[in-house]
């Protein structure tokens, strides 16, 4: 027992020994740091006052603070900004699916406005902007060295009112102009149509009313089929969309997710790291899923992929999504407004992160330009190519009952109409001859 008592002594006077060498420095680190801290603070303080007294022109305080603690926060990454109270309810109001201006996602890419995607039916969707444009004026106004929240400010305004934005679609071609007049942007968060024999939902964007809209409308399509039996497969399209609340990218994913891991998120302290897993129900009852992605895919939407493709339970057709793989955290400050920070990064089932990266496609398939009107009637007439049966007097199939004959009739309509559909969205028709041949395989 006095043996024990030594050794536990000895150890306790050499953690005596140890902390009185090394605790000091610490000290006097913690003091240096925290003096250094306040010397900055004292340093913007002293600017602060100088542009006050001795600026050309006079300044606002309250504008001059404001812009102070937005470069504060956009030095860290291109998501993180401080939102004006005015900014702060807009917000709010665009998460509910409306809002005023011209329906384009953007983000900053090295000081340059860049498009994420433009929305379907929006002022922007019909002027042709592109994924991956960068506007870089606005009015005749540049946009390099504007803040991302300045530059949206720009290209807001009243309903009914012209813009102009200057595009740089390919840096080896000249800039070009595109007027465009403001709308007020009413966003369906889904819509959901049957091609053929499938369900195609295009989402286009993760707002409040997102799951509600797919559920229903999935629904109506399978009643109005007669039934799941009378469907092949599902086509969740995400192209273009730029993503949006977490919870419903969540919701998404556990609506063709029987169980296991949705994403997880992790910040700078693992204990807030959260894990979201699915819920049984699947409303696609087991039946093939292909999700279509393209370059206009961010957030949210790489959220769905990401888990739909590293849960096997979908197969992911396009193009490399955009990579916003960063979790936004909106932190309201009264009366004041909010800031919009950083605070996780996201990760797949499989624990990757798509941080500027993006999701990879299991098919690559780029999009090809609509064919032309008279250039489509050629394409279907393909399909008509001469066959025994337009022979004179070729002898008649006597073994197909009138049913059968039906049967015929109607599978090449289908394929007049997959035909034309390659015409006007390739990437749409690819994905839509996956669902067909994972149905054969399948015995549906």
């Amino acid at each position: 027992m006095k043996k024990y008592w030594i050794a536990a002594t000895t150890g306790a006077l050499a953690g005596v020994l140890f902390t009185t060498q090394f605790a000091a420095p610490l000290v006097a680190q913690d003091i240096n740091e925290g003096r250094s801290t306040y010397e900055q603070l004292d340093l913007f303080g002293d600017i602060f006052e100088r542009i006050r007294s001795a600026y050309v022109e006079e300044v606002d305080d309250e504008a001059l603070i404001r812009a102070a603690i937005n470069g504060m926060l956009t030095s860290l990454d291109p998501h993180s900004s401080y939102m004006s109270p005015d900014d702060y309810a807009e917000l709010q109001f665009d998460t509910r699916g409306e809002f005023g201006g011209l329906g384009v996602e953007v983000t900053q890419e090295e000081g340059w406005i860049k498009v994420v995607s433009p929305m379907d039916g929006t002022p922007a969707d019909n002027a042709g902007i592109m994924s991956g444009d960068f506007i870089t004026h606005v009015n005749g106004e540049p946009t390099l060295g504007l803040t991302m929240d300045e530059a949206v400010e720009m290209m807001r305004g009243p309903v009914g009112s012209e813009i102009t934005l200057t595009i740089v679609r390919d840096l080896n071609e000249d800039p070009f102009d595109v007027t465009l007049v403001r709308d007020t942007i009413r966003l369906t968060a889904v819509r959901v149509r049957t091609e053929g024999h499938a369900i195609v939902a295009r989402i286009t964007t993760f707002s409040e009313q997102t799951f509600d809209n797919l559920e229903q409308g999935i629904l109506a399509e399978i009643e109005a089929a007669g039934g799941i039996e009378n469907v092949q497969g599902v086509v969740l399209d995400l192209r273009n969309n730029p993503g949006g609340l977490l919870n419903q990218a969540v919701a998404v994913s556990d609506a063709f997710l029987e169980q296991g891991e949705i994403v997880s998120t992790r910040g700078r302290d693992d204990r807030n790291a959260e894990r979201y897993d699915a819920q049984p129900g699947d409303l696609a009852q087991g039946l093939p899923i292909v999700v279509l992605i393209n370059g206009g895919s961010a957030s949210a939407s790489e959220i769905v992929a990401g888990a739909l493709q590293d849960q096997n339970r979908a197969v992911v057709v396009g193009t490399q999504s955009f990579g916003k793989g960063s979790v936004q955290t909106i932190m309201p400050l009264g009366s004041e407004g909010a800031i919009r920070l950083t605070t996780q990064r996201y990760y797949t089932p499989s624990g990757r992160s798509i941080q500027a990266l993006g999701v990879a496609p299991d098919i690559l398939v780029e999009q090809r330009p609509p064919v032309a009107a008279n250039e489509e009637g050629e394409a279907t007439a393909a399909l008509r190519r001469r066959s025994e049966g337009d022979l004179r007097g070729a002898l008649a199939g006597d073994s197909l009952s009138d049913e059968e004959r039906a049967a015929l009739e109607a599978q090449r309509a289908d394929m007049e109409a997959a035909a034309r559909l390659r015409d006007q969205d390739y990437q749409l028709a690819y994905a839509l001859d996956i669902i067909t041949g994972l149905s054969v395989l399948n015995g549906n």
